[in-house]
This record gives structure tokens, C-alpha cells and sequence, in this order.
């Protein structure tokens, strides 16, 4: 599944963009809007974005696991080398201390990464502090070239600005388009 990005200048292009993509097949669970308005978007029943779509919670949540586990892994080996407990610790011990490290690690990144913003999202920061609405369509990808043609057809001034492969994938950039196909 593909992630298209385009960018709206108004609250009306992106509420006639929707009333588009619906009558094209595109439900509503597949469309998602990140803008300052929120207020706007609540009033004219269009989904906002979510904390996994904004915030790099995902992201920054696996990369402090992966800390943990290190750190656990470390942990334990040191338990088993210098042996504090004496000799006949079970095996579970050890991989509770490791368990227990990847679990404290994965929290503390998702505290930080929710602190943070998206970084695939960071390139289109100052478009949308300015006002304008960026519009997240996953489509099929045998939807994909369905849906560019009627946006370039219906919404010319809705702009394509980035294709995501796999917005899933938290460690993948997101692919910036230098013009509107």
C-alpha cells in the first residue's frame, strides 16, 4: 500500500478532495489530514491524522528497544561473569533482566518519540504551520495511478509531494516529488 501525500491549500480544496477520493472508493480509513486547524477539520467531518502519522512514537519506540535489549543482553551477561547471586541462578533470571531492559527501553523511545514530529513529516513542517493541509491517501497500488489521475484532473491546485513506499516502515524516507505528475 502506498502513501500519497499531497498538499491543499484550503479547508474547502481538502473537503472537496475527500467528496472526490469517497466517490472514487477511497474510504474514510484511508484518509488522513495533518494541519494546524484541527477545529476546522472536526467541523467539516474530515479524519485528522493520528500519533502514528504525526509523532515518531513507533519509530523512536524500536530504537530504545533495541537499546534495551543491548543493555539487557550486557546486563545479563555481566549477572553470569561476575555471578553476585552465586552460581545456581536460572536461565529465567537472566532472560527476565533482558525482557525487563527491552521493555523499559521501547518505553522511554516512545516517550521521547512522542515528544518528537514524524520525521517523515518534517519536510512538509513549514507548509503546514503555514496554514495549509497535508493530505495522507493510502491507496492500493493498483488504486495509486487511479487516484493521481483524478487529483490531477479534479484538484490542480492539490499538490503530489511525496510518495511513501511503506509508511509502516518508520526507518524508510518518505520519496519527495520535484514536480506534480
Amino acid at each position: 500500500m502506498n502513501c500519497l501525500y499531497y498538499l491543499a491549500p484550503t479547508l474547502v480544496t481538502t473537503h472537496q478532495v475527500f467528496n472526490d477520493l469517497h466517490a472514487a472508493g477511497i474510504k474514510d480509513f484511508f484518509l488522513h489530514v495533518v494541519t494546524k486547524d484541527e477545529a476546522g477539520l472536526k467541523q467539516e467531518h474530515i479524519h485528522s491524522s493520528n500519533y502514528l502519522e504525526t509523532r515518531d512514537l513507533v519509530r523512536d519506540g524500536l530504537i530504545g528497544a533495541a537499546f534495551g535489549a543491548a543493555g539487557g543482553l550486557i546486563a545479563a551477561g555481566l549477572l553470569g561473569w561476575f555471578e553476585p547471586f552465586g552460581p545456581d541462578v536460572p536461565r529465567i533470571v537472566y532472560i527476565i533482566v533482558v525482557v525487563v531492559l527491552t521493555m523499559f527501553g521501547a518505553w522511554v523511545g516512545g516517550l521521547t518519540g512522542i515528544a518528537s514530529e514524524n520525521r517523515k513529516l518534517q519536510e512538509f513542517h513549514d507548509e503546514i504551520e503555514a496554514g495549509k493541509y497535508l493530505i495522507l491517501i493510502y491507496a492500493r497500488k493498483n488504486q495509486g495511478f487511479a487516484v493521481k489521475t483524478m487529483m490531477r484532473a479534479k484538484h490542480p491546485d492539490a499538490t503530489l509531494v511525496a510518495v511513501d513506499r511503506h509508511f509502516i516502515n518508520p526507518f524508510r524516507p518518505v520519496e519527495v516529488e520535484t514536480q506534480n505528475p
